[in-house]
């Protein structure tokens, strides 16, 4: 099954990219990779959330905005290359802008991670970092980025 007829099985559709909010590229493919910028969990260009998590933003609903983030990034790959190239999902980093004290940074990953499982199944599985940060472009609650594996 390809990775559209995938989403499509999930009732998931890859949004318009966002456009840069400064000098970057939403993706660029070197060899048999993509990496993405760090994408935010924009729904028709707006944020549905902002503020920290721990604070503002429950981390349920963080994690709700790191598998649109992560949504996102595949959007950004698929105008990049086409998301049915990806052959694997490599790496995903995810940022959390973390009120003092709040530790559950995994758990709010988790939205992105699980979210590369129920797509690409065995090859969603990937590396991963997931790091609290003070604050995040436009007080998004989360930033995700990709590296994956395509096809040449």
């Amino acid at each position: 099954m390809s990775v559209s007829d995938q989403l499509a099985r999930l009732d998931l559709t890859l949004p318009t990219v966002a456009a840069p909010v400064a000098a970057y590229v939403p993706a660029v493919r070197t060899g048999n990779q993509v990496w993405t910028s760090g994408q935010l969990p924009f729904v028709d260009g707006e944020l549905p959330a902002t503020g920290k998590v721990g604070a503002e933003v429950t981390a349920e609903t963080a994690e709700r905005l790191a598998r649109t983030a992560a949504l996102n990034a595949l959007a950004a790959v698929d105008a990049l290359v086409g998301v049915d190239r990806i052959t694997r999902v490599l790496k995903i980093v995810g940022f959390v802008s973390s009120a003092e004290g709040f530790t559950g940074q995994p758990g709010v990953i988790n939205g992105a991670s699980n979210l590369m499982g129920e797509i690409f199944g065995e090859a969603g599985a990937h590396a991963r970092s997931a790091v609290g940060v003070a604050e995040l472009p436009l007080g998004s609650p989360v930033e995700v980025e990709l590296i994956v594996e395509i096809e040449d």
